[in-house]
């Protein structure tokens, strides 16, 4: 299990982080609310953890900005904020549970346990899992595409692709980031595998007199969505 801890409290985000992976699991840590953002939104998380109060961005609106994308990864916030108001609002924003500093160390992995429950719980039980932006419908687990009635059927490596431009619609995303969700550390693909990939997936979700859907940022990756 993957989490990611943002908090600029030094002294509090590294001992926790020491903590959590002494737990077992795998722990990454941002300090600014832009950092964690982004970290957030490329990184394969089981559960964020997020101060609320942080420098660039808050965590209310790094969670406000995942829920509007679709990324549904559960967040816990910690906060010195305690009133009713406060708690109301962070829930509001997507929140899946909220803990007021300062807190019991054994509170806090106990509700890190129970999110973690609930989210597997919810994978294991969910059917077929569908990704829509604009007019174009992806059901991922079936790797087959739909747009103006016409269904695409996509190879292994195309539905992933798809998926990861669906899950952050957009957004920049860099060659070395799209390299790194698609292929392990031991797999090595030549240089022109990307644009041969992104080629096939174009020829196939841009029919002729359809809207283009990706979008390539000249020497730095790719964009989806509308324009």
């Amino acid at each position: 299990m993957r989490i990611l801890l943002v908090d600029d409290e030094v002294e509090l985000a590294d001992p926790l982080k020491a903590v959590l992976t002494r737990e077992g699991y795998g722990v990454d840590v941002a300090y600014d609310g832009v950092s964690g953002s982004q970290l957030a939104a490329i990184g394969d998380y089981d559960l964020l953890i997020l101060d609320w109060m942080l420098p660039q961005m808050s965590g209310l609106e790094i969670c406000q900005q995942l829920r509007s994308q679709g990324i549904a990864t559960p967040v816990l916030f910690l906060t010195a904020k305690d009133t009713l108001d406060d708690r109301v609002q962070g829930l509001d924003a997507g929140a899946d549970d909220y803990l007021v500093k300062p807190f019991e160390l054994r509170e806090l992995l106990a509700r890190v346990r129970a999110l973690l429950r609930r989210s597997a719980t919810l994978e294991s039980v969910s059917t077929i899992q569908r990704l829509r932006v604009g007019d174009l419908e992806l059901d991922c687990d079936n790797q087959v595409a739909y747009r103006h009635g016409r269904t695409i059927d996509l190879s292994e490596k195309e539905s992933q692709l798809l998926a990861y431009f669906m899950r952050h619609p957009g957004q920049l995303l860099t060659h070395t980031q799209i390299h790194q969700h698609l292929w392990s550390e031991d797999e090595q693909p030549s240089s022109n595998v990307l644009a041969a990939l992104i080629r096939l997936l174009r020829r196939k979700i841009e029919a002729a007199g359809e809207s283009q859907l990706i979008h390539t940022v000249y020497g730095k990756g790719y964009r989806f969505g509308e324009t």
